[in-house]
């Protein structure tokens, strides 16, 4: 069962964030700020869920938590910053964005750069363990889904309604018959195949 409490029973944001290991595409973070008395079945690490299970629960989250936000950077901001730093960058927006300040701040993870004065905990495998991030992992992977597909009907070439921009075999190959578009990151190199030089 999920913790719904780190250190405070109320006013914590949990963050995660979805599309750090991609080829293309912007890198999207979530925040949550979730009640301290409130359990929603099913709720769990995004990659432990459907597809399907994942958009039922979105509604749900937006529903009960206290305040949710998603935040990105986009593939130009991840060549220019690198993806640590861009994730990072992506969780401080969606931050920026709630409703209700935090108190704290739960990040998925073991490394984050502080947020304005705000005391943090990383927590490794912390969208397994406690519920804020378990929502926010699930808000950022599926707009992030989302975004992939939308992109996959400009780009076709790519498969990225089933891969999302990870590197797959199909990707790679796709990258070798067509070279990279406007949406991969250039800082994620494929070296073997020289896309980039």
């Amino acid at each position: 069962m999920l913790k719904l409490w780190h250190r405070y029973a109320m006013g914590e944001a949990g963050c995660d964030e979805a599309g750090r290991g991609c080829l293309a595409g912007p890198v999207v973070a979530a925040a949550v700020i979730w009640p301290a008395d409130t359990e929603l079945p099913l709720l769990n690490d995004s990659k432990k869920l459907t597809a399907l299970q994942r958009e039922a629960l979105v509604p749900r989250i937006k529903a009960k938590a206290i305040a949710w936000a998603i935040g990105l950077c986009s593939p130009e901001e991840i060549d220019r910053i690198n993806i640590l730093k861009a994730s990072f960058l992506a969780m401080h927006r969606a931050l920026d964005q709630l409703a209700q300040v935090p108190e704290h701040i739960l990040v998925d993870g073991n490394r984050f750069t502080a947020y304005k004065t705000l005391s943090h905990d990383c927590i490794i495998k912390g969208d397994g363990r406690y519920a804020s991030i378990a929502a926010a992992s699930i808000l950022a992977k599926t707009k992030r889904d989302a975004m992939m597909q939308a992109y996959a009907m400009e780009y076709p070439h790519y498969g990225w309604e089933s891969n999302k921009g990870y590197p797959t075999p199909f990707h790679k190959k796709a990258l070798m018959e067509h070279g990279p578009c406007p949406l991969h990151r250039k800082s994620f190199t494929l070296k073997s195949l020289d896309l980039f030089a």
